[in-house]
């Protein structure tokens, strides 16, 4: 049937549609690559193909927001080159984890009752175990990929320990060790006590932490009867020596020293010796002049003079520094632990078994007992602790396999620097040549069970106790009793991809009666991840179709804290093992980080949960905001409030979008009207011209040529962004297409083409404006799809697919064709680009006059009549007069006046905003306000704005606020006090502008039924009266006093239920005595002079005068008196908090109080509060 347009909801239910519309695109195969043959691109760079292999999850994970960050961006790049018309296959898969994952059914089992530990068992035992695992929660991470739209091909999903995969992990051993590229050796690795394994640095968490630093004396022993300067003695010396893990001296093969060190000199003759402490009694007792295991002491410039004493213990076996300097002086290793992190037999009896923090602990009290214990001083260091367990990783020295791994990094190195790679961003690849320049070999083995077993196999001869030999005798770089890094040391063993050829190739080497036992280690998982991108497709089967079709990839996106560990281990293992870079572009993503910057973790309780997310705010609005929230290679500071405000308020309009489009599509279309992708073309070719004469281009409406180029434009800068990786860019740019250019303007403007007065819907107006309406709507749509699929979808099924075609896939968003520019928009019909700068001052003028309605607050609802443009270029006015209907609709404005050059407005009656060069706007004053309501509005609002600044100004004015307040809240009090004048005087400007220029205050806002306390009125000539009225501020008395020419105006006074409205005019020099509006204006003389606090006092032809808190005589004069040497010569009398009326008159007005003169000579004047009179 027909798209269902009528059903659209208020708002885009995610909840219901994601996982419905997910569904429906599995079960349609789109994530499928399409073609049996990879296409080779064409001339337009569509077809190829594009080949991604996901970055496999543990399969013990759990959805976070890291899965979350590579899924939308990996997704973004996957549906885009869909839609391009590229074979595109991306590839998921998890990874076994092997320490994770044993961790988590060990500590199963050990939870049952009763619990079952995995030696029990037995390794195949434990191993079924974890397969039983695995198939019941091992999908769940996946499940969760699913959520977050991931639109991989799931046929083809891969597991590092798939029987093919597995396979490929035997071979690529094989391999290399037949290359001489692997080999076992006792180096030193991360170790885990708890998990009793080696561990990657990946592995190794580093914390700022409080340790102890120990200082004691190491006994110095020298030839029997000599001392140290040479004289004779059997008594040994002491050299203070610091360490911060006491417990490992037992494996001390050295004391060093710096030559240049003075306090050192006479031990370095090579007569004196050191004396490993407590090696010569188990019980801890002191040292004999005979005994106890001797240790060199040598010389080193590398040891820090400044550092502890300046003399360094040495323990080559527990320490990377030291096991440096083991490895420059030949030193022997001695490992003092066994694998569970307790001591071993060469510690003594007395230290033997004991976990290695409870053995520093005894033998720093031995030390106190015996007088060896100098101090201990409080540090802080960097404890390293395990990623998985959280216990201090130990450093050991331990029988490993080991990949050498600078013959690999050569060729990894010149793949980047060529450019065959290219890593995204460029900064990184500095970084990952720096880290292959230094490279040092990769132990690969972990002492596991749940892994790729290493396919090494010992040689025993037949009548031989393979388990008795299997427990070497370890001298030297061994494991103490207990361990097995003995096992099977000094053995011969082949290396082969199966049992049956290792048995075969040991009895060719060895003889026919030999038999071969399985080396027990598995390996490390980043070994079989390094081999992921071509191992899923089939390697070593080089003839597989996959891995023919499919390899090498395409690019590898994934977060740049793996650059070392899986990145440049893939490069190596790729070019090598396939003779090709396993894939030609490496995008490095950031990290995802809380809104205040710091790592997400549960310990700061700052964790977001993707799925929580999805809940709240949909999939597209987090996929929007993680993919659109950075730049390549830049961590993300994440917020809930950026995915509602970017990601979520987006999906609402492209939903509003849709609800916008679909009624009149559905009105159209009753009418015979059809939509298709092609038609725009036609209107741009000149498909809907009557004469063919006509440019091709003005075909189409104004409006309409501007949002098409604007489109094409965005086109551009889109495929540019996504060429170059940069899809936060990309992203961002269709976003604000879409809110502004789309949803602000052309869809606004085509309302007006949409819904015509005369109900025309199938008008051609209404058709082209649809036309391209949909052509917009529908491009932006395809654009956004790759971040936003699901909303994308349900629109494009909802107005695009108006008939679904059975199993058609091609129905899908993904499977359209990706918007290219449209051709034949570069110019017009004038020559150059001036579309494009002609709508921006359609836009201009838009703003102009919606300003100035903000300015003079007309109520949204209310048309402006008579507005006038005033427009020079012919050009520009014919193509705004073109929209005529827009700039009225978006305007709200009754009826324009277009004219042309040389006229202007006269300034009294209209309100001018410039929009341009020759380009002004008017409009009529009497059509903005209704001045009655905005005067009574703004006088309130600036008694308001008085009063917070008087109480602001009073604070600051106070020395002992000023001082003893903070900074910070005296500066801020000093901001709001400016902004709130800046407030006041932008309202008093707006009255100035209302009514020939003059400030209106209304006197209501002053006084107030609770203020009033009284009036005197009198009488005056021709009609006139004067009155007075009192009113208190604060418990001080002030006063209005108003000359009235107009009865009825004063009689409006009702003093006994507070003024109902009276106004003032005040202006800086002008203050003139006015009526209400609805009841004329007077014309009455201007009274020069100064307003300050207190009262104002004014009256038309009078002058007056006002004493106020400061002592501050305005001098008030009237212009239409001639004062002559009646004129005051102004002094101000020492008065305060004195108001003083004065009036100077002519003779037809006699009841002034007392004269000028007389006022100014007074020394103090009094009003009875109760009875108000002069």
């Amino acid at each position: 049937g027909r798209g269902d347009r009528d059903g659209l909801t208020k708002y885009f239910e995610w909840t219901e549609a994601e996982p419905r519309i997910y569904k429906w695109w599995t079960d349609k195969g789109c994530f499928q690559p399409k073609s049996d043959d990879a296409s080779a691109p064409g001339e337009d760079g569509r077809g190829g193909r594009f080949v991604m292999a996901m970055p496999p999850p543990n399969v013990t994970g759990v959805l976070h927001m890291g899965h979350a960050m590579f899924v939308t961006l990996e997704d973004v790049m996957a549906r885009r080159a869909r839609m391009q018309g590229k074979d595109v296959l991306w590839l998921p898969g998890t990874d076994h984890a092997g320490i994770a994952t044993q961790m988590v059914v060990e500590r199963a089992l050990g939870e049952q009752d009763p619990p079952v530990s995995r030696k029990q068992l037995g390794r195949e035992g434990f191993v079924s175990k974890v397969w039983d695992w695995k198939e019941t929660h091992g999908n769940r991470i996946t499940e969760q990929l699913r959520k977050l739209g991931a639109s991989c091909d799931w046929s083809r999903e891969r597991f590092t320990l798939d029987p093919a995969l597995s396979r490929a992990v035997t071979h690529a051993f094989a391999k290399l060790h037949r290359d001489g590229l692997i080999y076992r050796g006792s180096y030193m690795v991360n170790w885990s006590p708890a998990l009793q394994t080696a561990v990657s640095d990946l592995e190794v968490e580093y914390s700022e932490e409080e340790a102890t630093l120990y200082y004691f004396k190491y006994p110095i022993r020298f030839p029997e009867g000599e001392g140290g300067s040479g004289r004779r003695s059997t008594a040994p010396t002491y050299v203070e020596v610091a360490t911060s893990r006491p417990e490992t001296i037992f494996g001390d093969t050295c004391l060093c020293v710096n030559p240049a060190d003075p306090r050192f000199r006479h031990l370095l003759d090579g007569k004196a010796s050191a004396v490993v402490p407590f090696s010569w009694d188990s019980a801890g007792g002191s040292l004999p002049p005979h005994g106890g295991r001797s240790i060199p002491i040598i010389e080193d410039p590398s040891v820090d003079m400044q550092f502890g004493t300046g003399a360094l213990k040495v323990t080559p076996a527990h320490d990377p520094n030291d096991y440096a300097m083991g490895k420059k002086h030949g030193l022997e290793l001695v490992n003092v632990m066994r694998r569970d992190g307790t001591m071993n037999h060469r510690c003594g009896e007395r230290y033997a078994g004991l976990d290695r923090f409870k053995a520093r602990e005894l033998l720093w009290r031995d030390m106190q007992a015996n007088g060896m214990a100098v101090k201990t001083e409080q540090y802080t260091t960097r404890v390293p602790r395990s990623q998985r367990g959280g216990e201090v990783i130990e450093p050991l020295v331990s029988l490993q396999w080991f990949v050498r791994a600078e013959p690999l990094a050569g060729p990894a190195m010149a793949a980047a620097r060529s450019g065959e790679v290219d890593i995204v961003p460029k900064r990184f690849a500095k970084v990952y040549n720096h880290w292959l320049e230094n490279i040092e070999d990769w132990c690969i083995s972990r002492q596991l069970w749940w892994g790729h077993r290493i396919p090494a196999y010992y040689v025993y001869n037949t009548d031989t106790d393979t388990d008795g030999d299997a427990v070497g005798k370890g001298a030297g770089a061994g494991a103490g009793e207990g361990d097995d890094d003995t096992k099977h040391l000094g053995r011969p063993y082949v290396v082969a991809e199966s049992y049956e050829a290792a048995l075969d190739l040991a009895r060719r080497e060895h003889g026919p009666d030999v038999s071969i036992v399985q080396d027990d280690d598995v390996l490390d998982t980043w070994f079989s991840s390094s081999l992921w991108p071509f191992s899923t497709l089939g390697w070593p089967n080089t003839q597989e179709r996959d891995y023919k079709r499919f390899y090498p990839t395409s690019l590898l996106e994934t977060g740049h804290d793996i650059l070392f560990f899986w990145v440049a281990r893939m490069m190596m293992m790729g070019i090598h093992l396939t003779g090709q870079a396993p894939f030609s572009t490496v995008f490095l993503h950031g990290l995802i980080r809380d809104s205040d910057g710091r790592k997400m973790s549960k310990t700061l309780g700052n964790v977001i949960d993707p799925l929580d997310v999805i809940q709240r705010y949909g999939c597209d609005a987090l996929r929007f905001t993680l993919a659109t929230g950075t730049t390549p290679g830049q961590d993300l500071n994440l917020s809930l409030d950026k995915v509602e405000e970017k990601g979520r308020n987006l999906v609402n309009k492209i939903w509003n979008g849709a609800k916008l489009i679909a009624k009149p599509l559905s009105s159209l279309e009753k009418e015979g009207y059809t939509w298709s992708t092609t038609k725009v073309f036609d209107h741009i070719n000149g498909g809907v011209n009557e004469s063919p004469s006509v440019s091709p281009r003005t075909s189409l409406p104004f409006a309409e040529r501007w949002i098409l180029r604007e489109l094409s434009s965005l086109i551009r800068s889109v495929d540019a962004a996504h060429q170059r990786h940069d899809m936060g860019e990309a992203g961002r740019a269709v976003s604000a297409f879409f809110l502004n250019q789309f949803s602000s303007w052309y869809a606004e403007i085509c309302k007006t083409r949409l819904y015509s007065s005369n109900g025309d819907g199938a008008s051609r107006e209404a058709e082209m404006a649809m036309d391209v309406l949909m052509h917009v709507y529908v491009s932006t749509i395809q654009l956004l799809h790759p971040y936003m699929p699901y909303v994308t979808e349900e629109v494009w099924q909802r107005l695009v697919i108006t008939h679904r075609d059975g199993d058609d896939e091609g129905s899908s968003i993904m499977s359209s064709s990706w918007p290219s520019p449209l051709v034949g928009l570069e110019g017009d019909d004038t020559g150059g680009d001036s579309v494009s700068s002609d709508f921006v001052l359609f836009q201009e003028a838009v703003r102009a006059v919606r300003n100035i309605r903000a300015e003079h607050q007309v109520p949204l609802g209310k048309k402006i009549p008579g507005a006038v443009l005033v427009i020079d270029s012919d050009r520009v006015r014919s193509r705004l007069k073109s929209e005529e209907k827009s700039l009225q609709f978006l305007c709200k404005l009754d009826t324009i006046t277009w004219v042309g050059s040389q006229q202007s407005m006269d300034p009294e009656q209209y309100v001018e905003s410039v929009v341009g060069d020759g380009f002004c706007v008017y409009l009529p004053v009497a059509g903005l306000v209704d001045a009655e309501q905005e005067i009574n509005r703004l006088s309130r609002q600036v008694v308001k704005l008085e009063k917070d600044l008087l109480v602001l100004t009073g604070r600051l004015s106070s020395a002992q606020f000023v001082e003893k307040a903070p900074q910070n809240v005296v500066a801020s009090t000093t901001e709001k006090k400016n902004e709130l004048a800046q407030q006041l005087k932008m309202v008093q400007d707006r009255l100035s502008n209302l009514g020939d220029g003059k400030n209106l205050i209304c006197i209501s806002s002053y006084v107030t039924p609770k203020t009033f306390i009284g009036s005197y009125s009198s009488s005056a000539t021709a009609g006139k009266s004067c009155r007075q009225i009192f009113y208190k501020v604060d418990g001080s008395l002030h006063w209005w006093s108003l000359f009235i020419e107009d009865e009825g105006l004063d009689k409006s006074l009702n003093i006994a239920g507070g003024l109902t409205r009276f106004e003032l005019g005040v202006q800086p020099g002008c203050w003139p005595i006015r009526s209400p509006p609805h009841q004329g204006r007077h014309t009455c003389k201007h009274v020069r002079g100064v307003v300050t606090q207190g009262v104002v006092l004014i009256l038309p032809g009078c002058a007056v005068a006002d004493i106020t808190f400061n002592n501050r005589v305005p001098f008030f004069i009237d212009e239409g008196v001639d004062h002559g040497a009646r004129q005051p010569a102004i002094r101000a009398p020492a008065l305060a908090r004195l108001i003083v009326s004065c009036y100077e008159v002519d003779e037809d007005l006699r009841h002034a109080v007392v004269s000028v003169e007389d006022a100014f000579e007074l020394s103090e004047v009094c009003f009875d509060p109760e009875r108000p009179s002069h």
